[in-house]
């Protein structure tokens, strides 16, 4: 039987039977690290192994993500380096003060890395364990300062030239080839999540599928951008493609609305069903046919009013397909479709970033506390350390389990680091067999890095086996001082660890009303906001809502899950506001003074009232004089009408049935 074949652990999987990718990213690194500490010793730097130790820091599956970390490592090292300069100058004789300010530093840069995403929380994140490494170690030479900044940049920048250089001519694996077929991954989830929203059934899972991988893609997409034009065409096609997308779940979550509204469903419900199910089995052959029949059921003048409607939006939909094929295309082909929107935004909690800046702020000061009441001689390396881990792990979702396998790479890296240092590298006089030395144990952990269980803890165990062993020109043995060095190491990612599982900042209640009083906002601004980027803006902030409350839901009984009502009837409201936004976009004169005034009241109703049992009439008045308006002969066009009467209908119904739902959640609470 092969190996390959048996259901081993993940780590024998990747150590005994690793996959052709796996070798070659290990080999990848091997290389890039071996060239970057060679230069480190040719150049005669400060500390060789930061350039090593940046190599599999910045090391990634793909160039772009290489090349994307690299840069924002790069410009958080210098923000980090300037201001531990800045601190040590005004506060290097002031102990307490220089504490105080490197919490107050620390806790910024938590809060900027949980507010942003990609790229630029990893440039926060960079920004403050720099300053951690840097400045505290200065504390005991402060006019050594500048000279320490200078090496910090010096061997961290060889490390991330050597690693970019690797990942573009070794083995190279783009990310603008894969994101075609992601971006087709995402499209085809979006087409079953729109069967079932056409259905109404099982909504929950088929559109957080789809909106999982949405924000999945756009996260690659981000990559896509360091890997060349044709990796920055992609990336603006993807976001065409989950314009797309959203506007199709957005036209199919509209059907299902209309249709519950219908008082009879017996010439829409065949039509949906059969459109449902080309989608659920992927007979998308099928669709333009259909589509042309549907076009002539719509010329059939016994149809009413509302059954009309509701079997145009259902053509819409099948329109909407036929426009996201050819953006699909468009991906697959490197070109950028017309009308690229910005970026997609996402939900951001200011409070709970805060409170997470707030929490790496105490965290750093009890170390700090411990230190100088023990007077230890390692302290300072444990107090350096925490403010590490606290950079590292303090703005994610759970930073107590990350944190931990980041400590038992440590607790792993320290013996075989012992054995190195202390039994073999005073035997080796020469660079190969140093390579040969520190080489085994990072291939073997750089075979586990590709593994999602256990990256955190490999990439802990390369970091840390090199920054003890600590390759130099000139090497010491000081067995007694690499213990204290290791002590203080653990007790200061121990004590982070204990601060992250004692302070948990799990959403609860209070989050999740914040977070419905930020959809009501949204709702409010989308009154107003440029109609061109608006799907994107509100869509990418709610797709963001709906996975966390997900997320939150699932813990509750089934009794309790309004928080996700709550998502979900937000949604529909944002996509009807949209729908009479765009009918009546070309509207002049009285009609266009009435559709102002409605949005307005509609601001002024999301932003004072929000949907409780009082305020359940509250679009009524509105709702009617918008009505008797479109019904006067007015310069629109008849579908445009049509779209603007349905629109302003489905934005009272969802309105009351979010009032009525029991979701009493007054806004100024």
């Amino acid at each position: 039987m092969k190996l390959s074949t048996v259901q081993l652990p993940d780590f024998w999987q990747a150590t005994l039977a690793p996959s052709r990718a796996d070798l070659l990213f290990a080999l990848r690194n091997m290389i890039a690290g071996g060239v970057a500490l060679y230069l480190a010793f040719g150049l005669d730097l400060q500390q060789p192994q930061w350039a090593l130790t940046t190599v599999f820091i910045v090391g990634q599956s793909t160039s772009g993500m290489v090349l994307a970390k690299g840069a924002y490592r790069l410009l958080g090292t210098f923000v980090g380096a300037v201001a531990s300069v800045v601190m040590i100058g005004f506060f290097g004789q002031a102990p307490l003060l220089f504490l105080l300010c490197m919490a107050l530093w620390l806790a910024f840069c938590t809060t900027g890395a949980s507010l942003l995403r990609n790229h630029a929380s990893y440039g926060f994140v960079l920004a403050g364990y720099t300053t951690a490494i840097i400045a505290l170690p200065a504390t005991a030479a402060p006019l050594g300062v500048f000279d320490e900044a200078v090496a910090r940049c010096q061997e961290i920048s060889l490390g991330i030239i050597c690693a970019s250089i690797a990942s573009t001519l070794l083995w190279p694996r783009r990310i603008e080839h894969t994101l075609a077929a992601q971006g087709r991954a995402a499209w085809q989830a979006g087409l079953r999540a729109a069967a079932s929203e056409l259905l109404g059934s099982d909504q929950r899972k088929g559109l957080l599928d789809a909106l999982g991988r949405l924000v999945a893609v756009d996260a690659q997409r981000d990559h896509a951008w360091f890997e060349g034009p044709k990796g920055r065409r992609r990336s603006q096609a993807l976001r065409v493609l989950s314009r797309d997308l959203l506007g199709l779940l957005r036209t199919a979550r509209g059907v299902a609305r209309q249709r519950m509204m219908l008082e009879e469903t017996t010439l829409v419900a065949p039509w949906v069903d059969e459109v449902a199910a080309v989608l659920q089995q992927e007979r998308h052959t099928e669709l333009p046919e259909l589509s042309r029949r549907l076009r002539l059921a719509l010329d059939d003048p016994r149809l009413n009013p509302q059954v009309h409607f509701c079997l145009a939006q259902l053509a819409q939909v099948l329109h909407l397909i036929d426009l996201g094929e050819l953006t699909l295309a468009a991906v697959e082909a490197g070109r950028v479709p017309p009308g690229a929107p910005g970026a997609m935004s996402w939900h951001r909690d200011i409070e709970q970033g805060v409170l997470g800046g707030l929490r790496s702020a105490l965290a750093f000061l009890a170390v700090a506390a411990f230190w100088m009441f023990t007077a230890w001689p390692s302290g300072l390396g444990a107090v350096s350390i925490c403010g590490v881990v606290l950079s590292l792990f303090a703005a994610r979702e759970n930073p107590s389990a990350s944190s931990l396998n980041f400590l038992k790479g440590i607790a792993l890296s320290i013996p075989v680091a012992g054995v190195v240092r202390f039994a073999l590298l005073p035997g080796f006089d020469a660079f190969p067999l140093l390579c040969v030395a520190l080489g085994v144990p990072l291939f073997f952990a750089s075979l586990c890095m590709r593994r999602v269980k256990l990256a955190a803890t490999a990439s802990a165990f390369c970091i840390f086996f090199v920054n003890n062993v600590g390759p130099s020109n000139l090497m010491s043995y000081d067995i007694a001082a690499f213990l204290n060095k290791a002590i203080a190491t653990l007790v200061g990612v121990g004590i982070a660890v204990l601060v992250f599982r004692l302070i948990q900042l799990n959403p609860g209640e209070h989050h999740y009303r914040r977070m419905f009083k930020a959809s009501l906002f949204d709702l409010a601004q989308l009154t107003s906001r440029p109609l061109e980027q608006a799907e994107s803006w509100f869509g990418g902030r709610m797709a963001d809502r709906l996975i966390r409350l997900s997320r939150y839901s699932q813990a509750l009984p089934a009794d309790r899950r309004t928080h996700w009502d709550n998502g979900l009837l937000g949604l529909d409201l944002g996509d009807e506001l949209l729908e009479l936004r765009a009918s009546l976009s070309r509207s002049e004169g009285s009609l266009a003074s009435m559709r102002d005034g409605y949005l307005r009241q509609l601001a002024a109703a999301l932003r004072h009232a929000g949907p409780s049992s009082t305020n359940a009439t509250l679009l009524d008045a509105p709702s009617a004089e918008l009505l008797e308006a479109l019904e006067r002969p007015l310069a629109l066009a008849e579908q445009d009408r049509e779209m603007a009467r349905a629109a302003v209908l489905q934005l009272r119904f969802t309105w009351r049935t979010w009032c009525l739902r029991g979701t009493d959640l007054n806004v100024g609470a």
